[in-house]
């Protein structure tokens, strides 16, 4: 009888599933992930993989990875390195291995590790282990291809259908590590292959066999491990992506506002996870439209807001380029319009499946003429539902084009989403032009707060034109008069700094703080992280990450000035720097600059920082 493992608790864990592009590791990361989501746990996951739309199997380019961060309590990144590795064959080894920590458990196939496979990963030995300098004793070596095949002998599928479940029996054995529920597995893939029951019994059954050799090998490990939430706040949760996250809520606002969502899009990487969701709720009044091109995608969401929808456009970088004279004409025109940009390596195609910070700048002055748009940044992938739902109703309250980032690193990654009770969420107030004005109403007559009335074609009375001209303030009518144009282009500047948005949070050493760590959008996981390992160690560090870039909070000039030192970290040359050192008098920050297409590492944040406080 096999002896029985002590079950360990740990406060946190970090596991990385890693093969070609067609062994499914970013479902088998899902599944852990929301698995653990399900229980309770905080998770931060991180999708890792490459441009190629093939690469030839075995290669070193063509390999896909998954990281999944677990915590007892609150979690902020999917972690440095990974304490389990999954490598599903020898490039995937050769190539993750770097984000293993020093004492990591590592499962491998080794029926993928045979000559041919070694040689297309550049090993020059067969003693691959070795060679890298790898414990042995720390990598469960386990014929996964063989056991599969031997697993589903009886299944009548063939050998193709059968090796695209040897995922499933690599998350079978991690669920035994860490003690996972496998019922619950089992109902997430009776879900998703719900039209094709038998490629749902045939995974849960290769899931059973890996958690079945975890269980009777012990696989090289001497215990079991459970991570119990100490946080747990009661509500419905769901593991949900930044893209997702982002399309609930546009979905949300437009519930709120009693519109119609419309969005014109463009497919584009990593954006158009945002298109696919989206297409699937005509039932809620969505209506979306894949374009012939970036620009046909903005135009048409213009034209749906002149017609009284939330309208939307998605896209990346390279799109915003194309976009920008429609989101000019949508500021000229003063139409609420939501442009959303998922953020990704630069320029030209650069690398299209990494993430970077590298729009800011284009999104603030990527336009001809005094051309002011709102900007927000959504800081995490559930933080997403909250950044478009205000994003949205920035544009519909203001009559304005808003500009939301996400970035790639976000937007595909997942963390644990309690659902939202739609009717405690903030009242969207769209200002419709007064029955009142009737007859004595102009296209640009404007509300007390500088924002333009909303006409709504249909409604007698209130027939108007706009268009791309300038216009009289008072008329309408298209004017070349300088005064009049000095005068509209400081009232759509004036409607644009009247937003009100929230203060500049402050967290961490708030009164005495050594050192202010700024910055923005989807790097604030990382630099809280760094924050709280700072002030483990007896540091006084604060934190300030914004969320709304334009306009800023009103207090951002008195907290930046508050602290002795201040840096500002980004992942480009210097751009949020650049844009503070602009609004804010006499302020120059040290600055933190990573371009790599890879999410910020706590441990590098950490020494540079100190650094800084010298």
């Amino acid at each position: 009888m096999a002896e029985e493992l002590e079950v360990k608790e740990l406060d946190q864990v970090v596991v990385r599933f890693s093969g070609d592009s067609g062994d499914g590791m970013q479902l088998a990361g899902n599944i852990f992930s929301t698995v653990s989501a399900t229980v309770g746990n905080s998770i931060s996951t991180f999708p890792d993989y490459p441009a190629d739309i093939r690469a030839p199997q075995g290669s070193l380019t063509g390999v896909s990875g998954f990281q999944v961060h677990i915590g007892a309590s609150k979690v902020y990144t999917p972690g440095d390195e990974c304490d389990v590795l999954v490598a599903m064959n020898a490039a995937a080894l050769k190539t993750q291995y770097r984000y293993a920590k020093p004492n990591a458990t590592i499962i491998i196939d080794t029926d993928s590790f045979g000559e041919s496979d070694l040689k297309k990963a550049a090993f020059e030995t067969q003693d691959y282990l070795g060679e890298m300098g790898i414990d042995p004793d720390r990598v469960i070596q386990c014929p996964i291809t063989t056991i599969v095949k031997e697993a589903l002998a009886d299944t009548g599928m063939d050998n193709k259908a059968m090796l695209k479940c040897r995922n499933m029996f690599a998350l079978g054995l991690v669920c035994w590590l860490f003690s996972r529920d496998l019922d619950l597995v089992a109902n997430f893939l009776r879900e998703k292959f719900a039209k094709k029951p038998a490629i749902a019994e045939a995974n849960i059954k290769v899931i059973q066999a890996g958690y079945d050799y975890g269980h009777n090998t012990h696989s090289s490990a001497t215990n079991v491990y459970r991570i119990e939430s100490k946080e747990k706040t009661p509500g419905r949760y769901m593991d949900i992506t930044g893209n997702k996250a982002t399309a609930y809520g546009f979905i949300a606002a437009a519930e709120k506002a009693g519109l119609k969502l419309y969005l014109g899009s463009y497919p584009i990487t990593p954006a158009t996870d945002v298109l696919h969701e989206l297409s699937k709720h005509k039932s809620l009044g969505v209506t979306t439209v894949q374009c012939e091109d970036e620009i046909a995608g903005c135009a048409s969401s213009l034209g749906a807001a002149f017609a009284g929808a939330l309208a939307v456009t998605s896209t990346s970088g390279p799109g915003i380029c194309l976009k920008s004279e429609a989101m000019n004409l949508a500021v000229i025109m003063e139409l609420p319009l939501v442009v959303l940009d998922v953020q990704r390596g630069g320029p030209a195609t650069g690398l299209p499946t990494k993430s970077e910070q590298t729009d800011l700048l284009q999104v603030l002055f990527g336009r001809n003429g005094e051309s002011p748009m709102p900007v927000l940044a959504a800081t995490s992938p559930t933080d997403c539902f909250d950044a478009a739902f205000q994003a949205s109703k920035i544009a519909l309250e203001h009559m304005t084009p808003v500009c939301l980032l996400t970035d790639a690193y976000v937007a595909n990654g997942s963390g644990a989403f309690k659902l939202p009770d739609l009717a405690k969420m903030d009242a969207i107030n769209p200002p419709y032009v007064p029955e009142e004005l009737k007859g004595k109403w102009t296209p640009y007559m404007r509300a007390e707060n500088g924002t333009r009335y909303w006409a709504v074609p249909g409604r007698q009375g209130f027939e108007h034109i706009l268009g791309g001209l300038e216009k009289d303030d008072k008329t309408g009518a298209i004017s070349t008069n300088p005064e009049n144009h000095d005068l509209m282009t400081r009232k759509r500047q004036a409607k644009i700094n009247n937003i009100q948005v929230p203060d500049l949070e402050v967290v961490g050493d708030v009164d005495d703080a050594q050192l202010l760590i700024v910055g923005f959008g989807g790097t604030y996981g990382h630099l809280h992280a760094a924050m709280d390992e700072m002030r483990a160690a007896g540091k006084k560090v604060a934190l300030a990450h914004f969320k709304f870039i334009n306009p800023l909070p009103k207090n951002t000039a008195e907290v930046l000035k508050k602290y002795p030192k201040v840096v500002v970290a980004e992942q480009n040359m210097g751009q949020l720097a650049a844009w503070l050192r602009m609004k804010v008098d006499n302020f120059v920050p040290a600055q933190y600059n990573e371009v790599k297409g890879q999410p910020f590492k706590v441990n590098e944040l950490v020494a540079a920082f100190n650094k800084i406080i010298g």
